[in-house]
C-alpha cells in the first residue's frame, strides 16, 4: 500500500476546547505512517449557525479553507462531523452551481485565492476506512480491546443527510443503521455495543437556546449506553464530546440518574489498540476520568 497523505483541517475546537483530539489524531496518524499535513491557514467552518445569519459568508469562508487543500493538491480530511458537514455542503453547492462558484470566487480573489473544487473532502474516520482499510488497520493492533464493551455514537452531521454523505463517501453509512464505528470497534477486537442511542442527536446544537432539551438528549444517550453495560463510549466529533464527556454529570442530573462513563474521541480509542501511550493520546484533558489505561 502507497503510503497516504492527507490535508487536515482541524477545526476549532481539536486546537483549543478538545486538544487530545488533535493531538491522538496525530499520534495515530503516525503509527499508520500516514501523512498529515496541518491547515494552519484555515478558519472557523461556521459551526451550523453561520449561514443562517450570512449564507454568502459561511459559503466562502468553507471554499476558502478547501482551497488551502487545493493548493497543497491532497485531499482535505476533517476530524469533527459538524466541519465535515459544513465543509462537505460548500463543495456540493458550489460543484454543482457555476455561478454561484463563480460569485464566490470573485470574493475570494481579494486574497488571492480561488475555489476549483479538486479536492474530496472526508471525515477521517472515512479516510481509514476507506483508504487505509479495516484489515489492515487489524494488523497493526498490538493492544486488542477485547476486553471492553465499547458503544458508538455517530452523532448527526456525519452521517445526514444520507444524500450529501453518500457524494462524498464511498462507504455509503446508512443514517438509520449505520456501521462503520461499530466496524472499526471489531476491527480493534473490541465488543460493540447496540443501543438504541447510538445515531441520535447530542443536543449539541441546541444548547444556548434550550439547555434542558440539550440535557436530556446527552443524558438519555449515557443512560441508554451504560444501561447496555458499555465500558465506554467513543465518538468520531469533538461537539458530541463536548456534551457526552465535559456536561456528562449535567445531563445525568437532569434526567435523574447516576452513572459514569467515560467518552473517547475515535484516535483516542484506535491509538489505544495500537499501543499509543496515554499521553500521546492526551488522556489526561478527559473530564470524565479515563480509568482503565
Amino acid at each position: 500500500m502507497s503510503k497516504l497523505k492527507y490535508a487536515l483541517y482541524t477545526g476549532c475546537t481539536a486546537r483549543e476546547s478538545t486538544p487530545e483530539l488533535l493531538k491522538s489524531t496525530l499520534a495515530v496518524a503516525k503509527k499508520l505512517d500516514i501523512e498529515i499535513v496541518l491547515l494552519d491557514e484555515a478558519s472557523c467552518c461556521g459551526a451550523s449557525h453561520l449561514q443562517d445569519f450570512d449564507d454568502f459568508l459561511s459559503l466562502v469562508l468553507n471554499a476558502r479553507n478547501i482551497c488551502y487543500a487545493e493548493k497543497l493538491d491532497l485531499p482535505m480530511i476533517t476530524i469533527c462531523n459538524t466541519c465535515q458537514l459544513n465543509t462537505a455542503m460548500t463543495k456540493e453547492r458550489l460543484d454543482s452551481n457555476p455561478e454561484l462558484k463563480a460569485r464566490v470566487n470573485e470574493k475570494l480573489e481579494e486574497v488571492g485565492l480561488v475555489y476549483k473544487g479538486s479536492v474530496s473532502v472526508r471525515h477521517f474516520l472515512y479516510a481509514l476506512i476507506e483508504d487505509y482499510g479495516l484489515e489492515n488497520i487489524k494488523k497493526k493492533v498490538v493492544k486488542p480491546l477485547s476486553q471492553f464493551n465499547i458503544a458508538p455514537f455517530y452523532g448527526c452531521h456525519n452521517i445526514r443527510p444520507s444524500e450529501l454523505h453518500h457524494k462524498m463517501n464511498q462507504t455509503k453509512e446508512s443514517p438509520y443503521v449505520p456501521t462503520s464505528l461499530d466496524e472499526l470497534i471489531e476491527a480493534l477486537e473490541g465488543n460493540s455495543v447496540d443501543y438504541e442511542h447510538k445515531n441520535k442527536c447530542c443536543g449539541f446544537h441546541v444548547d444556548l437556546q434550550a439547555p434542558k432539551t440539550s440535557n436530556v438528549l446527552t443524558g438519555n444517550a449515557i443512560v441508554d449506553a451504560f444501561d447496555n453495560d458499555a465500558d465506554f463510549m467513543v465518538t468520531p466529533c469533538p461537539l458530541c464530546h463536548l456534551n457526552l464527556d465535559v456536561k456528562q454529570k449535567a445531563a445525568l442530573k437532569t434526567v435523574n440518574r447516576e452513572a459514569k462513563l467515560p467518552v473517547l474521541h475515535l484516535p483516542q480509542m484506535i491509538g489505544l489498540a495500537l499501543g499509543c501511550t496515554p499521553d500521546e493520546l492526551g488522556i489526561r484533558h478527559n473530564v470524565t476520568e479515563v480509568d482503565f489505561v
